[in-house]
């Protein structure tokens, strides 16, 4: 089948199932172990880490990574992003979402498989699940029991669980929003806002329906990355296929039998690859959407084949070009290069903006309500409002002055001292001489110095406004 991939969109297994109302879907995935098992295990311990701990991170005194709702404001270690950085901030997003695409096209659905926060929390809902009711033959039993004293105490136990992690989860969540030592303080002492009690509540119920009720739902059918995947895929992907040429035709057999005599193949239809499959499809049915590339099914397959004195890799990771025996392009492949390209551009101009920025944001605003005034000295005065936003995370002492094309007489601070983060409004004033002017509308420069680095330097433009009679004279 040369050139695309076949994506199968019917979702037919031979796996059981057996809903009920704590698992509508009825799919129960065995438990496995094996190498690509302890991958993602890992996976799981580190991502859990990063969660919990990212927030008690802490960085000259704050906290490292804080998205500080109220004062419009987000934290990352030595950077400070204001309401003013949106764009910047959309292109950390677009090169995030290019690294994917690049991701997805050299290794597949890797990222489903192993980090993706709804496999994590659905494999420890998964893992709950396993340690209160059993096995998956003993939980799909317990589906289809009447409700005793026996079911009902342990579907308790692992609702309970599961709202527990929940909770815990909705608690990491808000701390990314909220000092986590302040909230934990108001959190004990019973002393949460409406909001924070609000979004609490959200995130606690949302995991429990997601990661409990939902699951493989929210893959299938919520997850919009599941139906745009085959964009990015080529031959070259990696993949998790089954080997159809070496296990058709699929039977039974005992360990050491002739089975080629048989005219069978090396799968002997013991179902364990759909057994432990999270989204409940039966890989030898060819690449379907459904398919998170978590590889247990690889890990069941080759326990199988290992019993039965095989060779590994019945089901594995592999190319369509592998499978088909075609010469592969490696990484020099059109996809991979135009999303390699773009990244690099979206990147270089994103790391550019980034350490190029300025810390320090100034805006001029004349008064509004008069063009000029007539001092009872017989001077013109124009009135600003020099709005000075201090975008660093220390103190700043900030000169100013100004550059115009005739003399003029500045009249306010030489210079301020402006907080970490602090944005404030300076009123001044320059007069002039109107002898001395000899336009009625001349260009400023206001000018802005840091007294600790001189190179830090911020201009804008301003204009002065004298009487008509000036340029009549």
């Amino acid at each position: 089948m040369p050139g695309k991939i076949p994506v199968i969109q019917d979702n037919s297994s031979h796996q059981p199932r057996a809903s009920s109302a704590l698992n509508p879907t009825g799919i129960y995935p065995k438990a496995v172990t094996g190498f690509f098992s302890k991958v993602r295990t890992l996976g799981l311990y580190a991502f859990l880490a990063g969660y919990f701990l990212t927030p008690w991170l802490q960085w000259n005194g704050r906290q490292a990574i804080l998205i500080d709702l109220p004062d419009r404001k987000f934290y990352v270690f030595n950077y400070t992003f204001w309401p003013q950085d949106l764009f910047l901030l959309s292109l950390f997003a677009i090169s995030a979402a290019f690294g994917l695409f690049l991701i997805t096209t050299y290794a597949g659905r890797v990222w489903c498989g192993y980090t993706c926060p709804q496999t994590v929390w659905t494999k420890i809902f998964i893992s709950i699940e396993t340690f209160v009711e059993g096995s998956r033959h003993q939980r799909m039993k317990l589906a289809n029991t009447p409700w005793t004293l026996s079911k009902i105490r342990k579907r308790f136990f692992t609702h309970t669980l599961w709202l527990s992690v929940s909770l815990v989860t909705a608690l990491g969540f808000l701390l990314y929003f909220t000092p986590a030592q302040q909230f934990f303080d108001k959190l004990i002492s019973f002393e949460l806002n409406t909001w924070q009690t609000y979004w609490l509540a959200f995130f606690t119920i949302a995991t429990y329906i997601n990661a409990g009720w939902m699951r493989e739902q929210i893959c299938l059918h919520g997850c919009p990355y599941a139906r745009i995947q085959s964009i990015m895929f080529d031959a070259d992907t990696l993949i998790v296929s089954y080997d159809a040429a070496r296990g058709e035709a699929r039977g039974s057999r005992k360990k050491n039998s002739d089975y080629k005599k048989k005219g069978l193949g090396d799968c002997i239809d013991c179902m364990q690859c759909v057994h432990v499959c999270p989204t409940g499809i039966d890989i030898r049915n060819g690449l379907q959407y459904e398919c998170i590339a978590c590889a247990a099914c690889v890990d069941a397959c080759d326990k199988v084949m290992d019993k039965m004195g095989y060779e590994k890799g019945l089901v594995r990771y592999t190319t369509e070009s592998a499978s088909y025996k075609r010469p592969a392009l490696g990484l020099l492949r059109p996809q991979i290069i135009i999303v390699t390209i773009l990244l690099g551009i979206v990147g270089i101009t994103t790391l550019t903006l980034l350490f190029t920025r300025l810390p320090v944001e100034l805006t001029v605003s004349r008064d509004r309500s008069a063009l000029y005034r007539n001092t009872s000295m017989g001077l013109v005065e124009n009135s600003y409002i020099l709005k000075i936003m201090n975008k660093s995370q220390r103190a700043e002492i900030y000169r100013i002055s100004v550059s115009a094309i005739n003399k003029l007489h500045y009249r306010g601070p030489e210079s301020v001292l402006i907080e970490a983060g602090e944005v404030r409004s300076i009123p001044i004033g320059l007069e002039a001489d109107p002898n001395n002017l000899t336009i009625i509308n001349q260009v400023l420069h206001f000018h802005i110095t840091s007294e600790r680095d001189n190179k830090l330097n911020v201009k804008q433009i301003s204009r002065f406004i004298g009487p008509l009679w000036v340029e009549q004279n």
